[in-house]
């Protein structure tokens, strides 16, 4: 999703039905402040968060939302949805229908989800540059070897995109239960390069993606909103990569 950042005498102009020209003497008689001190430039840039009073009259207010979701098994990544129940739905939250997920899950699959309505942060988040872990723990049919642990460090071609993906962690912790760290997100990518050992996946769980882990206290279905801490670390890890 990306941002909604644009130039203030374009949101005025569309917001106040208004001439782009008129919105120059708006500013020079100190009619627009943004958040809270007086506009003077036409080229400022502004968002969904920039808080725009005209005349003493609020005319944006938006605030940030940021969610976690223990994501069930059965439940579909989407805000909307025909045949399933959608993660929006298990929100408890009056912004829920203004929120967007920031990396999905199948529908059989559960754990951390992220949900927000600041498209810079998702972004953010998701960029492939940020190099972001994001950490599983994978329930196999088959009982798991050393072979599996090799393979996933190489990475693995896949023809239909003519890609190799980026070297995985694999860590066995039990026969049949392993916790892998992608810095990817390919198509069912983790299904599929166990299907390269005829190993079937029963169940998938996101443990973490970055520095933000799934809490502990949260049932399926239940959520939480970030933590200051929580919601920095994407743009920290940004600066440190």
């Amino acid at each position: 999703m990306q941002s909604k950042r644009g130039r203030l005498d374009r949101y005025l102009a569309v917001k106040l039905q208004i001439h782009r020209k008129a919105v120059r003497e708006l500013l020079l008689a100190e009619r627009v402040y943004v958040d809270g001190a007086p506009a003077k430039a036409l080229d400022l840039l502004v968002d969904e968060f920039s808080h725009i009073v005209f005349d003493g009259q609020v005319l944006q207010a938006n605030q940030p939302v940021y969610l976690m979701l223990h994501k069930p098994v059965g439940v579909v990544s989407a805000t909307k949805d025909k045949e399933h129940r959608t993660v929006i739905d298990l929100l408890d939250c009056d912004a829920r229908h203004e929120l967007h997920i920031a990396g999905r899950l199948d529908l059989n699959s559960s754990g951390l989800l992220l949900l927000t309505n600041d498209s810079r942060w998702s972004e953010a988040l998701m960029s492939p540059e940020q190099k972001v872990d994001k950490v599983y723990r994978v329930t196999l049919a088959n009982p798991l070897s050393e072979d599996y642990i090799a393979a996933f460090a190489q990475g693995m071609y896949f023809g239909f995109e003519d890609i190799t993906t980026q070297p995985a962690q694999l860590v066995i912790l039990e026969p049949h239960v392993a916790e892998v760290t992608l810095r990817e997100g390919k198509y069912h990518q983790i299904k599929r390069m166990f299907g390269r050992f005829r190993n079937p996946v029963v169940g998938l769980h996101r443990l973490s993606i970055g520095e933000i882990t799934l809490d502990e206290a949260l049932k399926p279905g239940e959520s939480r909103m970030l933590t200051a801490e929580e919601v920095d670390s994407v743009y920290l890890a940004g600066k440190l990569a």
